[in-house]
């Protein structure tokens, strides 16, 4: 485990995010898709937050068309990476809770691309189905997670291991599971250079060293900052630095009887070992995260600094986002889940340095839901995007409007609810409401933190009535058959 010294030298001497050789004429663009599990907006700099150690992705922030209000399809693992990867809300795609496959004539983003001149790879988390195999157009195939083997599809080989799992077992660590597996647990208590996002960048730099020649697209989707909220730089924030967030304690009137359930079961059985009866226990979490956050900036470097070693640089698409955002402690809540902003919105960064794409800020609201074919797109192929519900986000990049100004997300409990749908207006309202709990309103301009509930209010009606319009109107325009009360 590195000391908090050792890692403050390593995050002042981080590589910088530099140009590589000139664009040829008729070059295809490369594709280099970075994401995280849990990781909420305000983790970067550009997004509010100067205390937390992430030199490499402040430094790309400063480099890149910043989205600053980014929304997930779902505020949920398997559902909102449906979404990035395919172009399809998830109620559409099937895959609307966690551990649902994705469907086999379902295309994601290579199987949409059409190219096969193109080098494909998917490295890290995948959370969609048969995890540790090849499937859905990427030819390479980088796994990291082994715990996903109960729902592998039936003719899979059961026992089959993941990539990480074989270079643990090279490092000579014996499993610490009785299925012969590494439990996440183990995996996060091993020093830096064994941990997951490591493992990752060195497979990714590999991978961008081989096929400098392009054109290639990868994908990477590291598992930090996502649960268990442990790491080798726990200590490298201090309190200061990672606090609880300011509004821990408020809870809003006639909250969704969902969400009180989940803050008293965390209350009261804490988390991982976190007793999270006190402030001390939330502010332990919140430095570890941080520290999570860290350990993905330092691999991000790593990768960087490998794309700009193998001359590419300049011609390479490079995106940042997370599939969805974490409580940490907002509204005495952890995990995603919820309609809040903490679990719902994300990073999301955008360099194209053959666009010579000046770095700036697009305010209004926009939806993950519009990554297909926005890298569609970039990549010259926009019109494989045709039938997807997203569009293209090149033209706001530019300066000019998205076709759809309101940004909408969704939210499924089966087998009977509560399921909720919600929506962001880009005047600063959110909607949320729920078909068996109940429902939510906030004006973020004037109530940034959430902590005012006015759905319920008399003078709210209008609003209410002009979001829920324009609720409805999505929902019938993509399928949604979800019946909300009136």
């Amino acid at each position: 485990m590195m000391t908090r010294r050792q890692a403050l030298q390593f995050a002042a001497g981080a590589p910088a995010v530099l140009r590589g050789a000139s664009r040829k004429p008729g070059d295809k663009p490369n594709l280099l898709f970075l994401w995280t599990d849990e990781q909420r907006a305000d983790t970067l700099r550009v997004y509010g937050n100067d205390r937390f150690r992430m030199p490499v992705l402040n430094r790309l922030a400063s480099e890149s068309v910043v989205f600053d209000r980014c929304y997930d399809t779902q505020p949920v693992c398997t559902p909102a990476r449906s979404s990035v990867l395919t172009g399809q809300w998830p109620h559409a795609n099937g895959c609307i809770t966690n551990n649902i496959a994705l469907r086999a004539d379902t295309k994601t983003l290579p199987e949409l691309l059409t190219d096969s001149s193109y080098r494909t790879a998917y490295m890290g988390k995948w959370h969609l189905g048969d995890e540790v195999f090849a499937q859905h157009g990427f030819e390479q195939w980088v796994s990291m997670e082994d715990g996903y083997h109960e729902h592998f599809s039936k003719g899979r080989d059961a026992s089959a291991k993941s990539s990480y799992h074989h270079f643990l077992a090279g490092c000579g660590y014996k499993p610490d599971s009785g299925s012969g597996r590494y439990s996440r647990g183990f995996a996060v208590r091993r020093k830096v250079e064994h941990c997951k996002p490591a493992f990752l960048a060195r497979e990714a730099a590999d991978f961008i060293g081989r096929h400098s020649a392009g054109p290639w697209l990868l994908h990477l989707n590291f598992l930090e900052p996502h649960m268990p909220f442990f790491g080798p730089y726990n200590d490298l924030h201090g309190d200061e630095e990672a606090p609880v967030p300011s509004n821990h304690q408020v809870v809003p009137e006639k909250e969704p009887e969902r969400y009180r359930k989940s803050r008293q079961r965390y209350f009261e059985h804490g988390f991982e070992g976190h007793g999270l009866k006190t402030r001390e226990g939330w502010q332990r979490l919140n430095r570890n995260y941080a520290g999570l956050c860290s350990q993905v900036d330092e691999a991000v470097g790593r990768i960087l600094w490998a794309l700009e070693a193998s001359g590419t640089a300049e011609n390479t698409i490079v995106v940042f986002t997370s599939d969805h955002g974490e409580m940490m402690g907002a509204h005495g809540l952890i995990g995603k889940g919820v309609f809040y902003e903490e679990a719902m919105r994300v990073p999301l960064l955008m360099r194209v340095p053959f666009r010579r794409q000046a770095h700036h800020v697009v305010r209004n609201p926009v939806s993950h839901i519009d990554l297909v074919p926005t890298l569609l797109d970039l990549m010259g192929a926009g019109r494989r995007a045709e039938g997807l519900p997203g569009h293209s986000l090149v033209g706001m990049m530019q300066g000019g409007k998205h076709p759809e100004d309101h940004v909408f997300s969704e939210w499924h409990t089966p087998p009977d609810g509560p399921d909720g749908r919600a929506v962001v207006s880009p005047d600063g309202w959110k909607l949320a409401v729920y078909d068996k709990d109940h429902s939510l309103l906030f004006n973020r301009e004037r109530d940034p933190m959430e902590q005012t509930n006015l759905y319920y209010r008399p003078e709210s009606r209008e609003v209410v009535r002009r979001l829920r319009s324009r609720m409805e109107a999505w929902r019938k325009r993509t399928g949604d058959r979800l019946e909300l009360p009136g």
